[in-house]
């Protein structure tokens, strides 16, 4: 089956870029455009799509507020994740100018699956539309160690307390959830503690599970706020 996927971004030449490359590709299907966030929100409702990808700023309602309506059920549906009753909420893909753009932060704690560039190669978004898909997060691990320096940084939106459900983590799963943290890979995740990548995979799905999160975005921006992330402080 085709993956649906929404075009949401305030300019009409930057979608119809898009458009032209996600036409191409066997198994996408671009099922519609918007240009603001309330556009997105209506059109997630009615189109069902799979991914929708998602500028950050633009007029009226920003990408931020557009991603927390239409992950949490705000653009229809049940009112508990749906956007179209019956179907699963769309997976948001971030699209942004700058690696380190202001808002990418608070897009990924709306819900985001993760961001691309707006100038990434047109084989690199397709692969990272069917990575979100698929169910993975798209954050690249360099990226993310940016993104935790930023964080750190600016001193800003730490939790006054981690969350009491990271008391149910063992050591182990506590100390894979801080690479995950650091944008490390299942891979290198193994290497650091060399074990198996299937047994870091385990790991990781299991403190997820534990944690309630969606995805690693989750996981990176839960570490951020309890100060398990790059010089934090719990």
């Amino acid at each position: 089956m085709s993956i649906r996927v929404l075009l949401v971004d305030d300019h009409a030449l930057v979608r119809t870029g898009f458009r032209m490359v996600l036409d191409s590709e066997p198994g996408l299907e671009v099922v519609g455009e918007a240009a603001d966030g309330h556009q997105a929100i209506d059109s997630a409702a009615r189109l069902a799509p799979d991914v929708v990808l998602m500028d950050v700023r633009m007029p009226g309602l920003d990408g931020i507020a557009a991603t927390r309506a239409i992950v949490t059920g705000g653009c229809g549906g049940d009112g508990a994740g749906d956007g179209v009753a019956g179907a699963p909420a769309p997976k948001v893909l971030i699209l942004t100018t700058f690696d380190l753009d202001e808002y990418v932060f608070d897009s990924l704690t709306a819900g985001a699956s993760g961001f691309l560039l707006k100038d990434v190669p047109p084989e690199q978004l397709v692969a990272g539309i069917r990575a979100v898909a698929a169910g993975d997060a798209l954050l690249a691990p360099a990226v993310t160690r940016r993104l935790i320096d930023e964080f750190v940084q600016a001193g800003r939106r730490r939790a006054p307390s981690p969350p009491a459900a990271l008391a149910e983590l063992t050591p182990r799963e506590l100390e894979v959830l801080g690479l995950v943290a650091q944008g490390l890979s299942n891979a290198e995740i193994a290497a650091a503690l060399v074990v198996e990548e299937t047994t870091v995979k385990t790991h990781v799905s299991r403190l997820l599970a534990k944690l309630g999160l969606r995805d690693r975005v989750q996981a990176v921006v839960l570490a951020y706020e309890s100060g398990l992330a790059g010089g934090g402080t719990a």
